[in-house]
């Protein structure tokens, strides 16, 4: 799985959502940023909402902040 990550790290997606055995467990996902930056765990309607606001924004918010 850490290739995996590094991988698309490199690629530079905006965002890496990991759903391990632990995250569907709990309804959570894992969220890293594009500069790699692990952003923690959280439910995934809470990830929508910060997603949706930066959309809305025109993404002049960053969700790292």
């Amino acid at each position: 799985m850490g290739f995996k990550i590094r991988d698309h790290t490199l690629q530079r997606v905006p965002y890496l959502l990991v759903a391990g055995d632990k995250e569907v467990a709990a309804n959570q996902i894992s969220v890293r940023s594009r500069s790699g930056k692990d952003l923690g765990t959280m439910p995934l309607d809470a990830f929508i909402e910060r997603l949706s606001a930066e959309v809305e924004s025109r993404g002049r918010t960053v969700l790292e902040d």
